[in-house]
């Protein structure tokens, strides 16, 4: 079995194969605003949440690399999309896109409400765009602004668009604690499939690996 690119597909293990294909992840280039976002051929998964979620930690996991993603001293500042290239032996065949954390308090509310607006646009318009992970820290739920999120992206959810909500920092709760945030958030997806996840336990880091790769690779099948 061979990617289009002619790689061939290691068949053993499926999550070897996910997780060795996100550990090629490399940096890009960054965007503060939408133009300067370059034009992309190939499936780009976008990882969006609020500030504190998680975001950097669990990119940084995916990819099995420390720095990859940054997670800012001060939340809510880092305000530019940055994006990553996945693809093994130097071939590009998919695209990680971070995008800014939202709904920091000490962020002015000027520039909150610009960046609703910009990742808005991004969501409508990006043509590349073929997934978007929604991180939420299941102590709290999914926000006010998470759920304007799901309304926006839930036109193109609906039309075919990959979306996967995942409930990071799953250590932190109990068994009937994690069922319980899981329903309730199942509800609240519109459709999308939901995933608890830690970091530090590594819990559901290779299903989400896995699930990615597929997003990302809809023409092969499963490895």
């Amino acid at each position: 079995m061979t990617l289009p690119s002619g790689q061939p597909v290691q068949t053993r293990n499926p999550a070897v194969v996910a997780m060795g294909w996100l550990h090629t992840a490399k940096f890009l280039t960054t965007a503060p605003k939408l133009e300067f976002l370059p034009p992309l051929d190939v499936p780009e998964i976008a990882f969006v949440g609020r500030s504190n979620a998680g975001k950097s930690t669990c990119i940084n996991t995916l990819t099995q690399q420390k720095r990859l993603a940054f997670a800012s001293k001060t939340p809510g500042r880092t305000q530019s999309i940055n994006l990553f290239t996945l693809g093994k032996q130097g071939v590009t065949d998919a695209v990680l896109a971070d995008l800014p954390g939202y709904g920091y308090a000490a962020v002015p509310k000027q520039d909150k409400l610009r960046w609703q607006q910009v990742m808005a646009n991004y969501l409508v318009t990006r043509e590349s765009l073929r997934g978007v992970v929604l991180l939420c820290d299941p102590r709290h739920g999914l926000t006010e602004l998470d759920e304007i999120l799901l309304e926006v992206v839930r036109p193109r959810v609906e039309a075919g668009l990959k979306f996967l909500v995942l409930l990071t920092k799953a250590d932190k709760l109990n068994r009937s604690e994690a069922a319980k945030a899981l329903s309730i958030a199942r509800l609240q997806a519109g459709g999308g499939a939901v995933k608890m996840f830690s970091a530090l336990k590594k819990q559901g880091v290779e299903e989400t690996a896995l699930l990615l790769w597929q997003w990302a690779h809809p023409e092969v099948p499963a490895p």
